[in-house]
């Protein structure tokens, strides 16, 4: 049971991918459309781009962080014990 519980939660937490991939496609977007408008701010409107790519991915990055956290470091009281029964023989 907690191990189907476990997955479940890993699953969700790598569902930020997603969310992250619709505000990097976000900040792109809004880069072509300010370069279109006005095309002598490019240069700037780049570094602002990159800068909200990075802050965009290290969101996109702590999903795979929490999902390893769910499904390994997170253990029950019977795992717990089993482990030391196993260190003890």
């Amino acid at each position: 049971m907690l191990e189907g519980a476990k997955s479940i939660g890993a699953g969700a937490a790598t569902i930020a991918s997603a969310g992250a991939a619709i505000g990097i496609g976000n900040v792109f977007s809004s880069l072509i459309h300010s370069v279109a408008r006005n095309p002598s701010l490019a240069k700037q409107s780049f570094g602002y781009a990159i800068l909200g790519f990075a802050l965009t991915e290290a969101i996109a990055s702590f999903a795979p962080m929490m999902a390893f956290l769910i499904s390994s470091v997170f253990r029950s009281k019977v795992e717990v014990q089993f482990h030391k029964l196993i260190l003890l023989v």
